[in-house]
């Protein structure tokens, strides 16, 4: 016997031992990527057992049969495939047609259960996709072409057993993804970011620029969004630098998260933006929806690709210089990728203190490197002392965060920036993480620790009456001043 799963393989998949659309039965000492997604998924992550290469190829087109009827009818009903209660009550009863008229076909009653649920994975959801947006221990989804799909389980890269059946099935899923928010994907754009509903990000890139197929990169959010006490729990950071980081937004710092692909920066935003007080007017601005504000009085805006014309785009630069006109207490950038990146420190230094984004660095002194070279892109003509000022004034801290090689997100580092010397930007490293060693386990063993420094910042929490302990940043015989 094979243990597959129906509708996630190729029609022709002969099942034979070599097969990557097969699976051996596993042992009971150790758990394949099958099982896990067995155990996290819900009612679409159900196997079926198929007893030959025959019975497989019947039981795909059984399942074409099924939904070639319940697209006709759902046209000749004018019922919209959003109905589900509808669909679903359709669907079974376009089924049990489809069992009594085929030949040859014998299915026990979970593997009908789980062919019905397959059957309006694809007319309701995003078909084989499915499983792996229900899995909760799924932190990161790659498509890498129709046959080839890998997800991130606690940082760690797994080859799933989930397959598409071929480039227009896998395209027939993206378009599903981009139609909802007014994105297109084809020839002539054949990149595009976008967003499920949930927050998750999506990115798209298909041929002729992806020479293996469309290639789908979906990051998810957790359903119930991260919380400082969850940072604190995961070892991202300690409960004093919990502390320090909600006073510095209390007291309206500007703050600049950097990091590298993958290592937490949104999540991290979307934690410091829950300590800004309910009573403030915050603007976001992203290129796809992500962040997830619990306050109350938040605007969100989103920027807009151009139309098939080639006219009306909307960058993120546009929106940051519009939401200036949105009387915002706070503005939030989901990220700094180029011009917009001016705007922004301009808006930091007229009045809209307190305000947060992110962009790519390696460290705080790579972020300010960074920062002058996206000013340069906004193709203004711009000393770049001048630049420096602007930047040294307005941003107030660096949060560095990193993905450590055991897959595990950490702040690393956490500098102030405190004006000018000369031509150069003065940078204070205030915590510093410090690793330790490494467990059994490959586990990175460390904590983020002060380096001694009392940073100014701490007169300007005080001012709006949040006073740390003493030891926040080092006994006292390391404290040294800034």
């Amino acid at each position: 016997m094979l243990l597959r799963r129906i509708g996630i393989g190729d029609n022709n998949d002969k099942g034979t031992s070599g097969n990557t659309g097969s699976a051996s039965t596993p042992s009971s000492n150790s758990a394949t990527p099958v099982q896990q997604e067995q155990k996290s998924a819900s009612r679409f992550d159900r196997t079926a057992v198929v007893q030959d290469s025959k019975q497989d190829k019947i039981t795909y087109e059984l399942k074409g049969k099924v939904q070639e009827r319940l697209v006709a009818e759902l046209e000749r009903r004018k019922i919209s495939p959003t109905e589900e209660r509808q669909v679903r009550t359709i669907t079974d009863d376009i089924f049990q047609e489809v069992l009594l008229e085929t030949q040859g076909v014998t299915l026990s009653r979970a593997e009908k259960s789980l062919l019905l649920d397959v059957i309006l994975a694809e007319i309701l959801g995003y078909g084989p996709l499915e499983i792996l947006l229900r899995d909760e221990t799924v932190s990161e989804v790659m498509i890498n072409g129709p046959k080839s799909v890998y997800v991130e389980r606690k940082g760690k890269l797994v080859k799933s057993e989930v397959k598409f059946k071929d480039d227009q099935h896998l395209m027939r899923i993206i378009e599903r993804i981009v139609s909802p928010i007014g994105r297109r994907v084809d020839e002539s754009s054949p990149m595009v970011d976008a967003r499920l509903p949930d927050g998750s990000r999506v990115n798209i890139i298909i041929p002729p620029l992806s020479l293996i197929g469309p290639v789908v990169t979906i990051r998810k959010f957790s359903k119930k969004p991260l919380t400082i006490e969850d940072l604190v729990r995961y070892g991202s950071l300690t409960t004093r630098i919990a502390d320090f980081l909600r006073a510095a937004v209390l007291s309206r710092m500007n703050i600049v998260v950097s990091g590298g692909t993958g290592s937490g920066k949104t999540t991290l935003l979307n934690v410091l933006s829950g300590f800004i007080p309910d009573d403030e007017r915050i603007v976001t601005v992203e290129n796809a929806a992500e962040l997830q504000l619990r306050q109350d009085h938040v605007i969100t805006l989103e920027s807009k690709a151009a139309n098939i014309e080639g006219k009306g785009e909307v960058t993120i630069r546009d929106l940051v210089i519009n939401c200036l006109r949105m009387r915002p207490d706070r503005i939030v950038v989901g990220e700094c990728r180029s011009g917009e990146t001016l705007d922004m420190l301009q808006a930091m230094n007229t009045g809209h203190d307190g305000s947060l984004t992110t962009l790519h660095a390696n460290s705080p002194k790579d972020a300010l490197s960074r920062t002058e070279t996206m000013c340069l892109m906004a193709g203004m003509d711009l000393p770049v002392r001048a630049i420096r000022e602007q930047v040294a004034s307005a941003v107030n801290m660096i949060v560095q965060q990193e993905r450590l090689k055991d897959g595990t997100r950490k702040i690393t580092s956490i500098a102030e920036v405190d004006g000018m010397e000369g031509d150069i930007i003065k940078l204070q490293e205030i915590f510093r993480f410090e690793q330790t060693g490494v467990d059994e386990n490959g586990k990175i063993i460390g904590q983020l620790k002060p380096t001694g420094v009392q940073p100014r910042c701490v007169e300007k929490f005080e001012q709006h009456n949040i006073f740390l302990p003493p030891d926040t940043f080092g006994s006292a015989s390391q404290l040294r001043a800034f």
